[in-house]
């Protein structure tokens, strides 16, 4: 099974590439597959996984096949073969 994780922005020039292809052996969640993500890109890890919460939503617009998690199931989407997640960078002002 293949999703493909598109960077956006910032987190584009983190992982030093527009794309990347996660292989799984079965349907994944989201969750689960961002975690593989960012254990293949350390830089990114930093940036898109808030360190306290331990999540990328305060930090990143996620996603997938063009819609926004929230109105999926969160981090607990299922991905299945084909599925494209993008990760966008949310700008933080103060």
């Amino acid at each position: 099974m293949t999703v493909t994780f598109k960077f956006v922005g910032a987190f584009r020039s983190l992982s030093g590439k527009e794309k990347r292809t996660l292989r799984v052996r079965k349907a994944i969640s989201l969750r689960e597959a961002l975690w593989k993500i960012v254990e293949k890109e350390k830089r990114l890890k930093k940036t898109l996984i808030d360190p306290e919460l331990e999540d990328p939503r305060p930090n990143a617009l996620i996603l997938v096949n063009g819609k926004e998690i929230s109105v999926l199931k969160g981090l607990d989407t299922i991905l299945v073969d084909g599925d494209e997640v993008v990760l966008i960078p949310v700008i933080h002002g103060g």
